[in-house]
């Protein structure tokens, strides 16, 4: 696995950053041969896929889900709450891309049908009562029978950019091996609640900046690079 050209960082204004407005990535590591052809076995000709890259690499496509991979799709700001804590507490993340305001977390087959009632189960649903319920959007999960626009494998960045989601869709964690480990929906739902406490903890020190809470500071505080030697 190729380590530095994969590693993204997420800070305010910098290259490959994430933050309240929504995806700012504007400079990010393209997939690896390896990583399309990953890809493109989740279409229903990846032949035909691998050709379209090969003649026009800067061109996203609309995938399958449910077979090679299911897809987690949060607002950008809490999917990347979510993406700080796998790789900071937990074991790190398959790949991740930024579309048009929201993040998509690849996940493990399987994993659009379960979570939903893991979540459920957490008191996330819309039904939910809880304060942890009340502290998060929606996740969207992605699995058999949906499908999803995956970024090109070779990132485009326009010379004058002008609008918050200018950049569309771009990789943030590129695939970069034809079997990249991807998470489950119990990695997923650890994940969700843990980037959830943090969201509360930050609005309670925003209210009452006196209230006891960690010890612990963010994690968004400073720069974050993902080191993708990492991941499983």
């Amino acid at each position: 696995m190729s380590i530095d050209r994969n590693l993204v960082s997420i800070a305010p204004h910098c290259p490959g950053t994430v933050n309240d407005a929504g995806p700012e990535v504007t400079e990010v590591t393209g997939v690896t041969p390896e990583g399309a052809a990953w890809l493109a076995s989740a279409g229903t000709y990846p032949r035909s896929t691998r050709a379209l890259w090969d003649d026009r690499p800067t061109a996203p496509v609309v995938l399958a889900c449910g077979s090679v991979f299911d897809v987690v799709n949060a607002p950008a700001l809490f999917g990347r709450h979510m993406l700080d804590r796998l790789w900071d507490e937990g074991p790190g993340s398959g790949p991740v891309a930024a579309h048009r305001g929201r993040m998509l977390l690849f996940a493990a087959p399987g994993t659009a049908h379960r979570l939903p009632s893991l979540l459920e189960w957490e008191e996330w649903g819309s039904g939910g009562a809880s304060e942890r319920g009340r502290a998060i959007p929606p996740l969207l999960c992605h699995g058999t029978g949906d499908a999803v626009t995956v970024p090109a494998p070779t990132p485009l960045v326009p010379a004058a950019p002008t609008a918050p989601d200018r950049l569309g869709s771009r990789w943030l964690v590129a695939p970069d091996t034809r079997a990249p480990w991807l998470p489950g929906p119990e990695i997923m739902l650890w994940a969700a609640v843990r980037a959830a406490r943090s969201a509360a903890r930050r609005q309670l020190s925003e209210t009452c900046p006196t209230a006891s809470i960690s010890i612990f500071p963010p994690a968004d505080q400073d720069a974050k690079v993902y080191d993708v030697s990492r991941r499983r």
